[in-house]
């Protein structure tokens, strides 16, 4: 299995302070990492066996098997009209380029880049009404649990003894 690569860079310990001393941390390397797209994968998982109606449990279980493997191997994974998974992590940052080494890097996380396919809208703010990515959004009062609600007043507008 690879290794996702990571380099040593130098940056002020206030990003964008300029008087402050500068640190050593790890970034991953720039254009290592290939992209795996759906079809690249499905070709992959292809060669595993045949289909057939069975199999489509163990293809759902074989993406994520490969996709676990692909990120690991700090590459991105990309399915089509869904969005792309990458890893990133942080390193804490050393003054000493001696003590600035993998074991610094103490949160590693699983990143997701929405396909603007995908990309929802809230529909009351939305320029087009009504289209397909367009949530909508409907105001429920906690006093009667019904949709449309007032937002827990009434509309009298004498207010509710709350405690009976």
């Amino acid at each position: 299995m690879a290794n996702a690569l990571v380099v040593r860079t130098q940056r002020y310990k206030k990003i964008g302070d300029k008087t402050s001393p500068l640190v050593y941390t790890l970034k991953r390397k720039t254009r290592d990492a290939k992209m795996y797209d759906l079809k690249r994968i499905a070709e992959e998982i292809e060669a595993l066996g045949s289909m057939s109606a069975e199999d489509v449990l163990h293809v759902g279980r074989a993406i994520v098997r490969n996709m676990r493997e692909k990120l690991t191997d700090g590459n991105s994974v990309r399915l089509d009209d869904f969005g792309i998974f990458r890893t990133s992590f942080h390193c804490v940052a050393t003054e000493n380029a001696k003590d600035c080494t993998v074991k610094n890097i103490d949160k590693v996380r699983i990143n997701f880049k929405v396909a603007t396919t995908l990309r929802l809208v809230n529909d009351s703010v939305a320029t087009t009404r009504g289209a397909a990515n367009n949530i909508t959004f409907e105001l429920v009062s906690d006093d009667d649990k019904t949709p449309g609600g007032n937002g827990g007043g009434n509309s009298g507008g004498d207010e509710e003894n709350p405690l009976g």
